[in-house]
């Protein structure tokens, strides 16, 4: 079975016109109905940083998780923001972005490499404390544009590390600028996977309308099954050069997996009525 991560607030948080906070509800109940495994539905940084996001705290007290079997994933930067989220029992997943490149995780959340473990280190003490998980983010995980060493032996030993000393069990690799192609799609995935059995491991890819196909393709035979998506490819790293780069698109990996006759959760006519609601937003809201 492949779990799909949908990324509402991935694909949101770009955009500088707030969404009212009605809406947004209004596209995540339709989200809840679809079947994902899991909705990354906001972030509990500070405004100033992510104003899109400043209403999550609202939006989890006004969705409708009743009928729903999707597990929430918010976004966290530091301490503070993870005390903010384990108080919503609505809330399973604390996410936390962890660069292996140290120029980007500066810019990214304004610390280094070591502050980060630091973070990740208390971030993860509050989800054990408040019966959460940790989903660790790597982000530049197949490369990175400011000449910062990469390698997989690199992003193996991170791996490791994080799961070694602070008991990480779900890393996402992020192709954070669409540096992802499918041989190190295909080399990191099948280094990763089977040397680290007990970590569940996701791939965050980032694609253009040529080459989705061939990375989901890698991704798939290399034993990965976990995705993170967003409909329509929504969002995407600003500093992609490629314009055309932006999220997986859902509906890709959806027709990838009916094609090959892969198993999925998703039920196809709930996933067709989010569709039509996400035009209210990503058509209207720049």
């Amino acid at each position: 079975m492949i779990q799909i991560t949908e990324c509402p607030r991935d694909a949101m948080q770009g955009i500088k016109s707030f969404i009212p906070t009605k809406l947004k509800v209004k596209y995540h109940n339709a989200l809840l109905k679809v079947g994902f495994d899991t909705i990354d539905i906001g972030s509990f940084v500070s405004p100033k940083a992510i104003p899109q996001m400043a209403d999550t705290k609202e939006i989890l007290k006004k969705i409708d998780l009743s009928t729903s079997r999707s597990k929430l994933l918010t976004i966290v930067a530091n301490k503070r923001g993870a005390e903010d989220a384990v108080q919503f029992d609505e809330v399973t997943y604390l996410g936390f972005p962890f660069s292996i490149s140290e120029t980007f995780q500066q810019r990214n959340i304004n610390s280094g490499i070591k502050e980060s473990l630091v973070r990740l280190e208390q971030v993860q003490n509050l989800c054990i404390k408040h019966n959460k998980q940790m989903m660790t983010y790597f982000s530049m995980a197949f490369g990175n544009p400011y000449g910062d060493e990469w390698s997989v032996h690199i992003v193996a030993h991170w791996a490791e590390r994080l799961m070694n000393e602070f008991g990480i069990k779900n890393l996402a690799l992020s192709d954070t600028i669409g540096a992802s192609t499918k041989e190190n799609i295909s080399l990191l995935f099948s280094k990763l996977i089977p040397e680290f059995p007990s970590v569940h491991i996701g791939a965050h890819l980032h694609t253009t309308p040529s080459t989705w196909h061939e990375k989901i393709d890698a991704a798939i035979h290399s034993r990965c099954k976990r995705f993170d998506t967003a409909i329509k490819g929504y969002g995407g790293c600003p500093m992609a050069k490629d314009e055309l780069t932006g999220n997986m698109a859902t509906e890709n990996l959806l027709s990838y997996l009916n094609q090959h006759h892969i198993q999925h959760s998703i039920n196809q006519e709930a996933f067709d009525d989010a569709v039509r609601i996400s035009s209210e937003i990503f058509d209207f809201y720049h």
